[in-house]
């Protein structure tokens, strides 16, 4: 029998389609995203860059939306902070209060419709004064990221969201997240372990504002005194006058407030009063890194431990 190379090439070609037939049909049942580059998530503030960070790894990109030195309490949408709301896959919101802004963005940006991963979904909220308003109209404390537990359940509402989003790299964006709750876990639990000979029941405490409730019930504190009406608020010399003097019927021994927003009348209070004064960080404040909210969290444990321990 003859040879016929032409028609063998031709099966050749075939076979070669064929075997590459299941790829190319995989390949149109991935987002678009996935095909091209790695997933984009957005975060609005620093906690929540640490939080994705640790969750995906090297397997995606995290993109601040607000450029490092904004106070997210004043922030207003700038033009190439919206136009980059268009660059994302999906963005990660606080959206218990503390970043409102970033609807705004989203509404005004290319994406209308961008998938928002609401990381407090899973978090017992705390009522509190002025300080913003959960999905369901209530006025809740928004908060939640300066506590381990809070964050923990937040890291885990992360992870899930985005693996439903990402399927190819879920397992490994819950197990970086077990991984990081782990460590997160052990920075209370050494903070708890120290203070078994200076237990913190008793002890009476106030705040600068209303930010830290979450992170000293971690101890078992109740905040018995707030200074300022609303966050960034100050008080008036009648307000002022009126704390002073809650401080000084309830025996408050403790006042946080927060260490990179010092306030002239905080010195009056101490003085007024006699109460120690420790400074909390905000997580706020810097460069966003992946250990920022790990670092912070830890000098926030530290502190309340010190001052426990010296009121003690």
């Amino acid at each position: 029998m003859p040879d016929h190379p032409l028609p063998s090439a031709r099966r050749r070609h075939l076979l070669s389609a064929m075997a590459w037939a299941p790829v190319a049909f995989a390949a149109t049942s991935v987002p678009a995203w996935a095909q091209a580059r790695k997933l984009r998530v957005g975060v609005t503030l620093h906690p929540y860059y640490s939080y994705v960070a640790n969750v995906v790894g090297d397997l995606a990109e995290v993109v601040p939306v607000i450029p490092a030195g904004f106070n997210p309490h004043a922030y207003e949408p700038r033009t190439e902070d919206i136009k980059r709301i268009g660059s994302l896959d999906v963005i990660v919101l606080n959206g218990v209060g503390h970043d409102d802004f970033a609807g705004r963005m989203i509404a005004a940006s290319e994406k209308p419709d961008l998938k928002v991963i609401e990381a407090n979904a899973q978090v017992p909220l705390l009522a509190a004064v002025g300080t913003g308003r959960g999905t369901s109209g209530k006025v809740v404390n928004p908060h939640t990221f300066l506590s381990v537990t809070a964050s923990i359940s937040q890291v885990n509402t992360i992870a899930r969201e985005l693996g439903k989003l990402d399927p190819a790299n879920a397992n490994a964006y819950t197990a970086n997240a077990r991984a990081y709750a782990q460590r997160l876990r052990k920075l209370r639990a050494d903070a708890l372990g120290q203070l078994a000979q200076a237990p913190a029941s008793g002890l009476r405490i106030a705040t600068i504002h209303g930010a830290y409730d979450y992170l000293l019930r971690e101890f078992g504190l109740e905040v018995a005194a707030v200074v300022e009406p609303a966050h960034g608020i100050e008080p008036s010399p009648s307000q002022l006058k009126g704390t002073i003097d809650q401080i000084r019927s309830l025996d408050v021994k403790v006042i946080f407030s927060e260490m990179d927003f010092p306030s002239a009348y905080v010195d009056t209070i101490r003085r007024e009063t006699g109460v120690r004064l420790y400074a909390l960080t905000h997580i706020s404040h810097g460069p966003y890194t992946a250990d920022k909210f790990e670092n912070e969290i830890a000098r926030n444990l530290a502190t309340v431990v010190r001052a426990i321990k010296e009121s003690a």
